[in-house]
């Protein structure tokens, strides 16, 4: 099958470096319209949908393969070999920041940079660990998720975003959710919000822009600050925003800060 179809994959932009879109849970590269004509005119830009989302190939959703963030990363690097030229960065939106770290892990020599927006290793409290989620607050999210998957779209998807005073990136967020294929996102959701990938972030020595917001439900500040001091080469910055996508909800800010990062690390 074809990459390119597989992954919907979008490419625009020119320039001697390659800039690469991830998406999050229940979105798609839609939602990077803020952000990518911020950079297309220097860089060359790769925009797609994860497998079960947006206008991938529903029919490569392999149950076994997804089952956990791994079989993304491998699609990350499948897409690199076909679409990508020159320097690598990697801009992930909360769950893809975990598929991008391990695509680095694996092939750290294919990547100039990363940016993690909204960054999570682990949703749960573990000791000193703030995750931001106990154990049965997970539970009672996915056996809501399961029993109801747009009644749950509707009522988690605003909080997701933030942002109270954007009614409209609310209800596009909210509109996404409920578009996906609720198997496949049921699934999706399990392994996004079980998954620990905290062993891993010490092995990423690809320099990282960790992009947070000051008030983020899914991803208190406490994690930004943890994956700061494990993730070898990083740099924190915290947007003064409410809610879990700033690349919507603040991206001029986001881009800027991005835009210098970047530019620092392929200069």
């Amino acid at each position: 099958m074809s990459v390119l179809k597989r992954n919907n994959v979008r490419i625009a932009g020119t320039g001697p470096a390659t800039m690469v879109f991830a998406h999050g849970f229940g979105c798609d590269q839609t939602m990077w319209r803020f952000l990518i004509p911020a950079f297309d005119k220097r860089f060359r830009t790769i925009s797609f949908d994860l497998v079960g989302s947006g206008g991938s190939d529903l029919s490569a959703y392999d149950r076994a393969k997804y089952d956990s963030l791994q079989g993304y990363a491998d699609d990350l690097l499948d897409m690199l070999d076909e679409c990508a030229s020159g320097p690598v960065v990697f801009v992930g939106h909360s769950v893809s920041t975990m598929i991008g770290l391990l695509a680095t892990v694996a092939a750290p020599e294919r990547f100039a940079a990363q940016v993690m927006i909204g960054p999570s290793p682990c949703y749960l409290n573990d000791g000193d660990y703030t995750g931001g989620f106990g154990r049965e607050d997970i539970d009672e999210l996915l056996d809501t998720l399961e029993s109801n998957y747009l009644g749950w779209s509707s009522s988690m998807a605003p909080v997701i975003m933030g942002v109270p005073e954007q009614p409209a990136l609310r209800q596009e967020l909210t509109d996404r959710f409920c578009r996906n294929d609720p198997e496949i996102a049921k699934h999706f959701a399990r392994v996004t919000f079980l998954s620990d990938h905290r062993p891993d972030v010490p092995k990423s020595t690809v320099p990282a822009l960790i992009l947070q917001c000051s008030d983020d439900l899914i991803a208190p500040r406490a994690v930004g600050e943890y994956l700061h001091r494990h993730l070898p080469r990083s740099v924190l910055h915290v947007i003064e925003n409410v809610g879990h996508c700033p690349h919507m909800s603040a991206p001029t800010e986001s881009s800027q800060v991005i835009e210098r990062f970047v530019a620092n690390i392929l200069r």
